[in-house]
């Protein structure tokens, strides 16, 4: 005789929500720009959720709040008005962040035409990052901002010595070129390993491109 007693149906763990279609694009957007909070246009408001919600609430000191839920768990949300962007963006910027603004990109009347279920297309337009900035309310008037590319010169000594991704203990030439996107001021220059960031902070770039083997050597 079997003692066991049978798992009743309605003991189930229930089964968990699907994300709503506007979350569905939320999560697509943001899966294609991982490294910057993304500004996503809902109506008069630039919202975000999840992670980028806790980070911005903290770095602008605005209320965190939830919308809805994912997964079974609350998401997080926070939200600055679309008229006063630019101030919380200046903000966001000088903490070293990087921002992306999806707008919406059709009249919500078409999406209305497509069904009940449709949303509103939207897509990333702009990118802002702190070396790319070209408005000038979000420049500092007595401050450059310069975002510079680092790369080594073909030909130049093998890196040896010191750990993979140390500056310092690589030898060789390596090359410098920064721009003032706002200005068009345009610089290049060659440097050694030895001298390297001294020459990097003799510029202060507010953003630095670096491709990670510029330090050790692939083969």
């Amino acid at each position: 005789m079997n003692d066991e007693t049978p798992i009743r149906s309605d003991s189930t763990t229930p089964a968990v929500a699907p994300a709503t279609p506007m979350m569905e694009q939320y999560i697509e957007i943001k899966a294609a720009n991982p490294d910057s909070l993304l500004f996503y246009r809902m109506g008069d408001f630039y919202e975000l959720f999840f992670d980028d919600a806790e980070k911005a609430s903290r770095a602008l000191g605005i209320v965190l709040t939830k919308r809805g839920k994912h997964q079974g768990l609350d998401i997080p949300m926070c939200g600055v008005p679309v008229h006063a962007a630019d101030d919380y963006l200046q903000k966001l910027i000088g903490q070293g962040f990087r921002v992306a603004v999806c707008e919406q990109i059709e009249d919500p009347a078409e999406a209305k035409k497509r069904g009940g279920k449709s949303v509103v297309r939207r897509d990333v337009v702009r990118l802002v990052t702190p070396g790319t900035i070209t408005e000038d309310k979000l420049l500092a008037p007595s401050e450059s901002s310069f975002l510079m590319a680092l790369g080594r010169v073909k030909g130049g000594t093998e890196p040896r010595g010191g750990e993979r991704g140390s500056a310092t203990g690589n030898q060789g030439s390596f090359a410098l070129a920064w721009i003032e996107i706002s200005t068009g001021a345009f610089r290049v220059a060659e440097t050694t390993a030895d001298r390297l960031l001294a020459d990097v902070f003799r510029v202060d770039p507010r953003e630095l491109i670096v491709a990670e083997p510029v330090f050790y050597d692939s083969e």
